[in-house]
């Protein structure tokens, strides 16, 4: 009943019945005869329970909170329904993988270890989540040597080498041959070596190293902390009632850091302020303290070493626990001797004290900050600060950053909203002064790779959380020094024979700006019809090679090249990818033909059915529109009634040639290709039916009409209307626009007929 009170101790009376309470607890509790007895009410939940909101009309409908998260009862607590769709998750540390695409690794508080997929078809729902191990959980790798294990940690330093494909976990932590205690942070910090893919480290009050997956393990250092005993009396604590859970455990090792520039040179931090340096694989240490110039109380939350020169490094300091909420980052360039304050007190820019910093893998100017209140950025080394801050993007604690130097992602761990992706940072590396003093700069990013479209993921409702996807298309970055008012400002993407192939809508904000091209040609033109032609909503994506983006902003210009690329899982070539795109440009070519068809057809139509004359006049002109009309009939689906209708005729099965070929990304079968040819042939006699309509009962009716001194019928007026003609469109469909109605002139039919 009595258990960690200070944790939860909250009781709560139903509303309606005063004999009913609820306690909450590990497990929460129920009581119907006003406490003399009790009952758990939390089956299947997770534990840990806080608090809980009763309906005051409906007792039976409960809201409860517990360390799992957010909890629904309809039944007065009996079963429970997790809220799955809350992003509120809070993850102490944050690594990637190799893989392609990349898994991310990190430990949730009282919720474990988890691995995740960093993209994947139709979303990143909690489904895609694995759970690695038990408890709270912190580190979390994969194995360098072996991507079959991931090293993962709960709570007081307990470490497991977890195979990914049994998940079964091997208790790895290092243990004391003698009497003597090993002092383990709540939050014990793991490193794997950058120096050797097999060596692992981890901390308590000394520094221990495998170079063999855990099984054995090497003492490589005294005691690195104050060892300070006033700091080690847990099993003292408790009061009325004993609380040593290893969140207590004080004078321990909290930071680990290798240089990759030296090996064997490892830096580390403790919890009770110590920055301590070995630069002999742990045989000798200096205690460089002092040198830091900070007053007593510290906390060191993170040591790195610099990925560029062995004798810089950066520290972070938390002092928040003596009242001191401001940001502290260090750096020293000779080992520990001297440190210069890159934040501190006055830091205005930065808020919250620092939990982590990073430096760029390339750009040793750039670095990055995680404090309590959000993430923050340096492109000169320290000297200024900007802090990030996209659309949607909380502030919220950033415990951990991960650098995934394959894609250039930089991934945020936060404690309380889950994780995030910075998509491709190599624009700040091109953030130097000159640029940003330029009106506008188009940035070059990385080769933009065309990742297969696969199929996956299912509605899930709005019970279920789905997390974002990297941009399908290319990312084209360019900076602005003012924020563009007046004029147009005009974004094109030019092929290597400097063609354009498209346009983008510029954004126009101050600073950074990011825009998505879809990499996709136009949509081919598409007679309109009762039916929907849903596969030709899009036209298919450009081909890999070199192209431009031009930027024109108040008559300057600014380029950038940006190179596409196949995906590198793809098993289809170039080559491929040039064939599926000529058979799709063929099949466009088949809708031009068919779009400029129907709108003669439908011009004839029209004009007939305005025909004013005498009573044998109109009834020849309602002979000529049913018999163009009947051709129509062999072109297009033409029964109304709704966008699936059932009906096929040519330009359904054009659609669906189209769709086939486009639905992978390589070199057509040969039954498709000869489908396009059996297409093509069939719109060719029908062409040749409407010519000889023409030549014939049209060319007859015309001269009766002007026998009768009224305007003969003409194809120069057939107007069309582009949207609708694009077929499938969304927006088509939402406007009900699925029909017969046509603007615009033919001229403009048979240019993009001529493009196609």
């Amino acid at each position: 009943m009595v258990w960690r009170p200070f944790y939860f101790g909250r009781i709560v009376v139903d509303p309606k019945n005063d004999q009913r309470l609820f306690k909450m607890g590990y497990s929460m509790i129920v009581s119907d005869d006003g406490g003399k007895s009790f009952a758990n009410a939390a089956q299947g939940s997770h534990g840990d329970w806080h608090d809980i909101w009763i309906n005051p009309t409906n007792p039976k409908h409960i809201v409860g909170g517990d360390d799992g998260g957010l909890w629904y009862s309809y039944d007065g607590g009996n079963k429970w329904w997790k809220a799955n769709n809350l992003p509120v998750s809070q993850f102490y540390h944050v690594s990637t993988d190799d893989r392609d695409p990349y898994q991310v690794y990190g430990g949730l508080q009282d919720n474990s270890s988890w691995v995740g997929d960093q993209e994947y078809p139709g979303g990143i729902t909690n489904n895609r989540w694995e759970n690695l191990y038990g408890g709270d959980g912190f580190w979390a790798f994969s194995d360098p040597a072996d991507s079959n294990y991931a090293y993962v940690e709960y709570q007081g330093g307990h470490i497991a080498r977890v195979n990914r494909k049994t998940l079964e976990g091997r208790d790895i932590q290092p243990k004391s041959p003698t009497a003597e205690k090993l002092r383990w942070n709540w939050n014990a910090p793991i490193h794997l070596s950058p120096n050797d893919r097999g060596a692992i480290y981890i901390g308590a009050q000394y520094l221990f190293r495998s170079g063999d997956h855990g099984v054995t393990w090497d003492r490589i250092s005294p005691d690195l902390t104050t060892n300070d005993p006033v700091r080690q009396r847990q099993e003292q604590s408790g009061g009325i009632t004993v609380d040593n859970s290893a969140a207590e455990m004080n004078t321990t090792i909290y930071s680990i850091s290798e240089s990759p520039r030296a090996p064997g040179q490892i830096w580390v931090g403790t919890d009770d302020g110590k920055v301590q340096l070995t630069r002999d694989g742990g045989s000798h240490w200096a205690d460089v303290t002092r040198n830091l110039k900070l007053p007593a109380g510290n906390w060191i939350s993170w040591v790195e070493a610099s990925r560029f020169d062995p004798a810089v490094a950066y520290v972070t300091v938390d002092r928040h626990t003596v009242g001191d909420m401001n940001p502290y980052v260090l750096r020293t360039a000779d080992y520990g001797r001297n440190w210069q304050r890159l934040l501190g007190p006055g830091s205005g820019a930065v808020r919250g004290y620092a939990h982590v910093v990073k430096e760029d893998r390339v750009n040793s100017n750039i670095l990055f900050v995680g404090t309590e209140l959000g993430l923050f950025a340096s492109l000169d080394r320290g000297r200024s600060w900007a802090q990030f801050k996209p659309t949607g993007y909380p502030d919220v604690a950033v415990r951990d950053l991960a650098l995934q130097d394959r894609e250039d992602d930089l991934v945020l761990a936060t404690h309380g909203r889950g994780i995030w992706v910075v998509d491709d940072i190599t624009p700040l590396r091109a953030l130097d002064p000159a640029t940003l003093d330029a009106n506008a700069v188009l940035i070059p990013g990385r080769p933009i790779e065309q990742r297969i479209h696969g199929n996956g993921g299912w509605a899930e409702g709005a019970a279920s959380y789905a997390g974002e996807n990297p941009p399908s298309g290319a990312s084209i970055t360019y900076y602005q020094k003012a924020r563009h008012v007046i004029g147009r400002m005009k974004l094109e993407v030019l092929d290597a024979a400097g063609k354009v192939v498209d346009e983008i809508p510029a954004a126009k904000r101050k600073g950074l700006n990011r825009v998505n091209w879809s990499m996709r040609t136009k949509p081919p033109t598409v007679p309109p019809a009762a039916a929907l032609a849903a596969a030709s909503a899009f036209g298919q994506r450009i081909l890999p090679g070199h192209y431009t983006v031009r930027l024109t902003k108040s008559g300057e210009v600014t380029t950038a090249p940006l190179d596409v690329t196949l995906d590198k899982r793809a098993t289809f070539t170039l080559a491929d990818r040039q064939a599926q795109y000529a058979a799709a440009e063929r099949v466009k070519g088949l809708f031009a033909r068919m779009s400029r068809l129907v709108g003669e057809i439908n011009a004839v139509r029209v004009g007939a059915e305005g025909v004013q004359g005498p009573p044998a006049i109109r009834a020849d002109a309602e002979q000529i529109s049913s018999k163009a009309d009947d051709i129509r009939k062999e072109l297009v689906a033409t029964k109304e009634g709704g966008a699936i209708t059932g009906e096929e005729r040519l330009r359904e099965h054009v659609d669906d040639i189209f769709g086939a070929i486009n639905s992978v990304e390589t070199r057509p079968t040969t039954y498709q290709l000869a489908r396009v040819g059996t297409l093509d042939a069939q719109l060719a006699a029908v062409e040749a039916r409407f010519a000889a309509f023409k030549s014939g009962d049209l060319a007859r009716f015309n001269s009766q009409l002007e026998g009768a001194g009224l305007k003969p019928l003409t194809l120069a007026n057939v107007q069309f209307d582009e949207e609708q003609a694009r077929g499938g469109r969304v927006q088509t469909l939402a406007r009900g626009l699925i029909g017969t109605r046509y603007y615009g002139s033919i001229a403009a039919l048979e240019e993009r007929g001529e493009k196609d």
